[in-house]
């Protein structure tokens, strides 16, 4: 399996439709939540993927400052039902966090996270900063990472 992060031109066609279809599989068929997955952020992202014999296993969108938050965000996480519990997503999220903190230099991270994702995304720092409210019908919390200078390698 091999990672790969690409700016949104540098995504071949195939990688974007392959990314859209799973994200829109992931979040609106298996979720039962019809929404609009495509939200016109990706062009401004960075995309962070795993392949597996030309199948994406997983895949994190980052944003950076400014695009969904005043703060660079992280979204869109998923890893493909058949490849969850082998520790791919904490894999995934060390990644992106470590490319915002270490190539975009950005020290807060703001996410939306499902709620019943929260002890997970607490693990690697963030902190709920809001109650849990309903988004397209799930619950979900408003969650924030400062970074005070520690190695994301060391998290977990």
């Amino acid at each position: 399996m091999s990672w790969k992060l690409k700016k949104f031109n540098d995504l071949t066609n195939i990688e974007l439709y392959t990314l859209l279809q799973e994200r829109t599989s992931v979040f609106v068929v298996e979720q039962n939540c019809p929404y609009l997955e495509v939200d016109g952020k990706d062009p401004q992202s960075y995309h962070l993927f795993k392949e597996e014999d030309g199948e994406i296993v997983a895949y994190l969108r980052i944003l950076p400052a400014g695009v969904s938050y005043q703060e660079a965000s992280i979204g869109r996480v998923f890893v493909k039902r058949e490849f969850r519990g082998q520790g791919i997503a904490e894999e995934l999220l060390r990644k992106g966090l470590d490319f915002i903190q270490n190539e975009l230099k950005e020290n807060t991270v703001k996410i939306q996270a499902q709620d019943y994702l929260r002890k997970f995304y607490g693990s690697f720092g963030f902190r709920a900063i809001s109650d849990t409210y309903l988004e397209d019908n799930i619950p979900h919390v408003d969650m924030l990472l400062q970074h005070t200078g520690y190695d994301v390698d060391d998290i977990n």
